[in-house]
């Protein structure tokens, strides 16, 4: 997901998909552990959006 996309979702709509992502991060994670799923690449990319939503939520807080 592109962080100009992120950029026109409103606060709320981040805050769900933020959500939704960790969600998603904490069952890979536990795929990984158990060995159900060897798709590693796939946990970096979810940390990159986590990432990415936490700073544009960061950066609309210090325009205030």
């Amino acid at each position: 997901m592109k962080a100009s996309e992120l950029r026109m979702k409103s606060v709320e709509e981040l805050g769900k998909e933020l959500i939704e992502l960790r969600k998603a991060q904490f069952s890979l994670r536990m795929q990984l552990a158990t060995q159900q799923s060897n798709n590693t690449a796939q946990l970096g990319k979810l940390r990159k959006d986590v990432a990415r939503i936490k700073t544009i939520l960061s950066e609309r807080v210090m325009a205030k």
